[in-house]
């Protein structure tokens, strides 16, 4: 991947640092890689498959 991604940690992750995810949004796609192992590649879905997670993941009881 040629450009730098600027990755964000939700503000729903712990201090304790585990557990969680960071995305790199871009106008086409999404990025998601796991926070504790930055070395692995990312995962990359579009922007209408991540505001449908979203969406659901929002509207789900936990």
């Amino acid at each position: 991947m040629s450009t730098e991604l600027a990755w964000c940690k939700s503000s729903y992750s712990g201090s304790g640092g585990d557990n969680c995810i960071e995305v790199a949004l871009r106008p086409d796609a999404v990025h998601v890689r796991d926070s504790k192992d930055t070395a692995r590649s990312p995962f990359t879905v579009s922007t209408t498959a991540w505001s449908a997670f979203t969406a659901y993941a929002s509207a789900t009881p936990a």
